[in-house]
């Protein structure tokens, strides 16, 4: 009983959080690779925008076609950035064609959130084959159905703008309601909390790539250089945070594994829908950090075999 009175009192702490920050929020978190399979949620089972968060997803798709034998992560790419989808941050920010690896590519795409490399490796494999690493996976509630140029485009449609630039601008006006696809999981790319987790749990177990590509994945989302939402959370030396994160317009998010040394793994998964349009909003972003660090606190349990989970930090 009074383990449960626990896990409520956690509950009600994450929902004040996000109330506190102005936000409706999600979040699923579940102990990866322990038997008991303890978790934690907050409207875990509702389905939400999943914004750049698709590219985790893509990347293991990615991954399991070069296990597969079906793509060399080795071959070279020449990409022209003004032919790219536009981004801040990545290849569309470049001023050259530049030449690169496939791999190079994706962990582009995860590290820095390069939108251009996400549709340039979603033109190599297509969404049929992200639908079947999902449909091997059991997450049917997590749907793909574009890439980033796909989302903008209707974004210019449905603000009645001209570019990409006019119609985020747009967005941010405070002083206009705007209801776009992207905004909503019944037309944009969608998942729930919970399937995410699950997501996560299958890489770090093991279970979707082989060890090579596991480790590589493992590489790439602990390299992700954003510190402000999950990783703000636990601002400890010697704690590795190994997340994605997704933003667009008011939609806030960040699935990530967090690694204590001599612990299980944590995996957790935080959606939020801000009510306000700002472009820039701080305390929805440390809304993320706070809720994931709640949750984590309470599954954290030290490993019952330390060798089976060496540190990786």
């Amino acid at each position: 009983m009074k383990g449960g009175e626990r896990r409520d009192t956690a509950v009600d702490r994450i929902r004040a959080v996000f109330a506190d920050a102005g936000c409706t929020g999600w979040l699923h978190a579940r102990r990866c690779s322990d038997p008991r399979a303890a978790t934690l949620s907050v409207r875990g089972d509702e389905r939400v925008v999943l914004a750049s968060v698709y590219k985790l997803p893509l990347f293991l798709a990615f991954c399991a076609e070069v296990d597969a034998g079906r793509l060399d992560a080795s071959g070279q790419l020449r990409i022209v950035p003004s032919d790219c989808t536009p981004g801040p941050t990545g290849i569309a920010s470049f001023r050259d064609p530049v030449t690169m690896s496939r791999r190079d590519v994706a962990a582009s795409m995860m590290t820095v959130s390069d939108n251009a490399a996400a549709d340039v490796l979603l033109g190599e494999i297509g969404t049929t084959t992200v639908e079947k690493l999902l449909a091997r996976l059991g997450l049917t509630r997590t749907r793909i159905i574009g890439g980033t140029a796909d989302v903008y485009q209707r974004l210019v449609e449905e603000t009645d703008t001209r570019t990409t630039v006019e119609a985020f601008r747009a967005l941010t006006d405070i002083d206009a309601a705007w209801t776009v696809s992207a905004y909503d999981p019944a037309y944009t790319s969608a998942t729930i909390p919970e399937e995410m987790t699950r997501l996560l749990e299958a890489v770090w177990s093991g279970s979707v790539l082989s060890p090579e590509s596991t480790a590589f994945a493992q590489q790439v989302m602990r390299a992700q250089v954003w510190p402000h939402r999950i990783a703000s959370g636990f601002p400890h030396r010697g704690v590795a945070i190994a997340g994605k994160t997704g933003t667009i317009g008011i939609i806030r998010n960040e699935v990530a594994v967090v690694e204590f040394p001599g612990e299980y793994p944590i995996a957790v998964a935080v959606f939020t829908r801000a009510a306000r349009a700002d472009p820039v909003l701080p305390v929805v972003d440390a809304a993320i950090g706070e809720a994931a660090r709640i949750a984590v606190t309470e599954l954290r349990a030290p490993l019952a075999d330390p060798r089976a989970f060496p540190p990786e930090v």
